[in-house]
């Protein structure tokens, strides 16, 4: 049974990364052809810099996300303060109606808030694409945040007070630090459904402005390019050593917090 899980495992894991095994691979592939490989160079990196199309896209990308995951981070972790400390039952009917952004097709997410830009009057662009990645990441930060509500004494706040701290101070220095892995998780997802999204941003977006997602879709009508390869290449080396240090970290962490409890230890 060892074996028989262990195969399954590695099938798993072979499904989901051989198809960004070979992404990497043809990155450093001279010919411009997937059916040949024509030798190892780095000349689509080279292009990849010197492309204005995909460096607008990748800024216009990197700014939106990390905008909208800031703000969605700020009002994500309010909200759930706020549904934390209502009653039970308007707080159920409350999370139904912040989930349902999540739990509804990004097409009619889409269009529905491309006919309220155009009802209200703003021109669609940069400022237009920033609010709609806004309005369907806080969602995923209020489900961040509320489960580390949860786990807190719910007389913390109060003893905090009665100590002396003000409501902000109590919030500041023993609230947040005791939910912040949960507002840090908030903000990686909301950061991760942004630069992800697609279907939201093509009706939300306006003439001139484009991010990776809607430039690689109109690049793949022509054909994908191999600079394409190497931007997603990048993207995944970002994207994998970050999470090598944030685990580095945590295990360091670990190994300080059992060393300081060890040295606590009352002999007997």
């Amino acid at each position: 049974m060892k074996k028989l899980r262990k195969a399954y495992i590695a099938l798993i894991m072979a499904f989901l990364y051989a198809p960004i095994v070979l992404l990497i691979l043809y990155s450093f592939n001279d010919s411009k052809s997937r059916a040949n490989w024509g030798g190892f160079t780095l000349r689509w990196y080279k292009e990849l810099f010197t492309d204005k199309t995909i460096m607008s896209a990748l800024g216009t990308t990197l700014s939106v996300g990390l905008l909208a995951a800031l703000i969605s981070t700020v009002l994500g972790t309010v909200g759930a303060i706020a549904l934390f400390q209502i009653h039970k039952r308007p707080r159920h009917m409350l999370l139904s109606v912040v989930n349902l952004p999540m739990l509804n097709s990004e097409v009619v997410t889409g269009v529905s808030l491309m006919l309220l830009f155009a009802m209200v009057r703003i021109q669609l662009g940069y400022l237009t694409l920033l609010l709609s990645h806004v309005a369907f990441c806080v969602p995923y930060v209020v489900l961040s945040v509320l489960p580390k509500l949860r786990q807190l004494d719910p007389n913390l706040a109060e003893a905090a007070q009665d100590l002396g701290a003000t409501p902000l101070q109590g919030f500041l220095r023993v609230i947040l630090p005791d939910i912040m892995p949960g507002v840090f998780s908030g903000f990686i997802m909301a950061l991760t459904m942004s630069i992800d999204d697609f279907v939201v941003s093509f009706f939300t977006t306006g003439s001139g402005v484009s991010n990776l997602s809607i430039t690689i879709y109109t690049m793949a009508k022509r054909g994908i390019s191999p600079k394409i390869n190497a931007l997603s290449t990048i993207i995944f080396a970002c994207v994998f050593f970050l999470l090598i240090g944030l685990n580095l970290r945590d295990f360091r962490k670990d190994g300080r917090n059992d060393r300081k409890v060890e040295q606590v230890r009352i002999p007997y």
